[in-house]
């Protein structure tokens, strides 16, 4: 994982290739690489969806995702790192940590993922993998352990100094980085290693109390009892191994392989997985099933693909147990049994039929046209062992398109074709604007949805015109009110149809920013009985879905119904769903709702002799720059600004830097629209 263009995908060739798996290199310029297997990615150099491959090393089976750098799509990261047990974080020896790089390590500590970082393009003329580790620290706040020193930089870089056994290596050219040469640290070199390998114990002692004691009494160190308190200090996520290379120019991959098996945790590492009741499915974990092949089956859905035929890839990690061709498995999360089929080892887009996957592999589920049930973040188990493991997190949208078909027959192809991209995608999002009757697209970004209009054209055969984007504005209360409704319909009198009582008390109050929607039920039976609670609780959700004063959904309130009352015969769950959403809208007009844009953390790297322009723009954009950075050459710009004003920047910077300025976008926050900026017409819904 890593910012864009970091060298991911061709770190991930080069693997590939010295395990034995390829028998050629291949490069991202000429679209030959073999997990950019897409035709988009292939055109546009760039990582799209997370590829999962295969492959040995050293006797040891390993399990790889190369995953996209650009922010549009994260939610690759985000499930990638939901079932893998550990990471390799690459960093450009240039540019250092760059914007994504740190939404990706946040990322990992949601997950508390193992991490080792490769220091990558040291043949790159200003390389400074000092900077680099200097970075790691302050700007991502971790604790990285320089376990190599690079022989050279920029063009004369040669090799790599291993300080924990205090041997260089050189790689082969003639080979492709094959093979290698093992000897000496040069003389010049030495006493820089030996001072390097001085700090490095130094930062391992002070992190595991076992090589401190070692350290402490004088105790000769040898690499093996480095080696170990390393691994222990990796597996505990106290602190994170620095390798450096050149993958593009073949070196340092051996060395990083070598480090996946001695420093980041197998599956046998871990002694259980906890999961939740599926009668509770917000509840804490409290079920524990021991990981093992011969434990009941717990695994986790995590990626979804559309086959070539029409069917379903379903991409599992199992967790303990064994999931077997022919078994009969619970989905957890929907409530139905699944029938396995056929069962798939994947190799990006090339596939390895198998029997069965066994605790700690990822393998694919293949379902046939119309029968593929399993959605992103289900669990499957043992239906006589039921449990819900932890999903992952959705990131919400924040631009959309109107998406129209061009014929009659496109409409019937637009419909299926949006549905199973939904399904492949949690982070993009298809409704139907309830006013207009237009089909409406949401995702990540421009190149998120751009790339998805195209794969309808190319894979699905949807011609469509595409609307300008729109922002996805939210709505939220800024004060406490209270709402209530009793929704009462008289019966018809005898033999007519009979009355229809719903009463509904509730209280509306804002969270911090980013809390999100909170619902709580604190209304006593006696006032609204268990059975009608749910069809509140489906009122109010779908009130706040629809909004108070533009249509947006609304986010970072809380909602408590605090009473009611019920009719012993009239009483129906459409009634208490009718009560329950009147109840909610009449509290948040009382509220002072407001209207929410989405804020986005922009980075611009840009030569000196433009920072000006970029500066201006930004600022005519309603931009709050947070901090300038100098490198040599360049400066990094870190800036607020909202999405609203981005449409079309790459574009505007590339015009005013004669495209020489880099820049990168996420989603930072929510943040009230400014007053004056208020006009129904510019605030369209999305």
């Amino acid at each position: 994982m890593a910012h864009v263009d970091a060298g991911k995908t061709t770190t991930t060739e080069r693997i590939l290739f010295y395990s034995g798996m390829t028998s050629r290199l291949g490069e991202v310029e000429q679209g030959s690489t073999v997990t950019d297997w897409m035709q988009q990615e292939q055109e546009r150099g760039i990582s799209i969806t997370a590829a999962a491959t295969t492959f040995e090393w050293k006797q040891h089976l390993v399990n790889l995702i190369d995953t996209p750098g650009h922010v549009d799509f994260t939610m690759e990261v985000e499930r990638s790192l939901r079932v893998l047990d550990g990471a390799i974080v690459l960093f450009d020896s240039v540019s250092g940590v760059e914007s994504q790089t740190e939404t990706v390590w946040r990322q990992a500590d949601r997950y508390k993922v193992p991490r080792l970082a490769f220091i990558n393009k040291l043949d790159k003329v200003g390389a400074d993998p000092e900077r680099v580790v200097g970075e790691i620290r302050s700007r991502l706040g971790a604790h990285p352990i320089v376990v190599q020193l690079p022989l050279g930089l920029g063009k004369a870089f040669d090799g790599v100094i291993d300080l924990v056994g205090m041997r260089a290596r050189r790689w082969d050219k003639d080979s492709f980085g094959a093979t290698f040469t093992d000897g000496p640290i040069p003389s010049a070199q030495a006493p820089a290693a030996s001072r390097a390998r001085e700090s490095m114990i130094e930062a391992i002692a002070e992190l595991d109390d076992e090589l401190m004691a070692a350290w402490v009494a004088g105790r000769e160190l040898q690499a093996d009892a480095i080696g170990a308190a390393l691994r222990r200090v990796t597996l505990a996520n106290r602190g994170v191994a620095v390798l450096v290379g050149s993958a593009f120019h073949n070196q340092g991959i051996h060395n990083l392989l070598d480090a996946v098996i001695a420093y980041l945790p197998a599956p046998s590492d871990f002694v259980e997985v906890r999961g939740r009741d599926v009668s509770e499915p917000h509840g804490a974990p409290t079920i524990v099933r021991t990981i093992g092949v011969d434990q009941p089956l717990a695994a986790l859905a995590f990626k979804v693909q559309t086959d070539d035929t029409g069917g379903q890839l379903t991409f599992v990690r199992v967790y303990a147990g064994c999931l077997k061709v022919g078994d009969a498995v619970l989905d957890a999360t929907k409530g139905h049994l699944e029938q396995i089929g056929r069962l798939v080892r994947m190799f990006a887009n090339h596939r390895e039929d198998i029997r069965q996957v066994e605790a700690g592999m990822i393998g694919a589920v293949v379902s046939t046209p119309g029968a593929g049930r399993l959605g992103t973040g289900d669990t499957l188990c043992d239906p006589r062992f039921p449990l819900l493991l932890d999903a992952m997190s959705v990131p919400n949208p924040v631009i959309g398109v109107v998406v129209e078909p061009e014929t009659e027959e496109d409409h019937g192809k637009l419909g299926v074709a949006l549905e199973r991209l939904a399904i492949e995608d949690p982070s993009f999002r298809v409704r139907t604007d309830a006013e207009t009757g237009q089909i409406v697209i949401s995702g990540m970004g421009e190149l998120h949805l751009e790339i998805v209009v195209d794969r309808l054209r190319r894979e699905f055969g949807v011609k469509a015109r595409v609307g300008n984007p729109t922002v996805a504005y939210r709505e939220t209360v800024t004060r406490r009110a209270e709402g209530e409704n009793k929704f009462v319909r008289v019966a018809g009198g005898p033999g007519g149809p009979r009355g229809e009582y719903g009463h509904v008390q509730l209280v509306v109050e804002p969270v911090d920013r980013g809390g999100g929607y909170i619902y709580e039920n604190r209304a006593p039976h006696a006032d609204i009985p268990q059975e009608h609670a749910p069809a509140v609780e489906a009122g109010v959700t779908e009130a706040v879905e629809r909004g108070v004063l533009a249509g947006h959904p609304m986010t970072d309130l809380r909602v408590q119904v605090v009473g009611g009352s019920y009719h012993p015969v009239d009483s129906n769950n459409y009634a208490f769903k009718v009560a329950g959403s009147k109840a909610f809208v009449a509290a948040a007009n009382k509220a002072a709702p407001t209207v929410l844009e989405p804020v986005m953390s922009l980075e611009v790297v840009t030569p000196d002799e433009y920072v000006g322009d970029v500066l201006g723009d930004l600022h005519a954009r309603r931009g709050k720059v947070a901090g300038i950075t100098a490198r040599p050459g360049v400066q990094t710009v870190a800036c607020f600004v909202p999405m609203a004003s981005m449409f079309g920047y790459a574009t505007e910077l590339r015009s005013k830097t004669r495209g020489h300025a880099t820049h990168s976008l996420e989603l930072d926050h929510y943040a009230e629209v400014p007053t004056q900026l208020r006009d129904p017409k510019r605030i369209t819904r999305a």
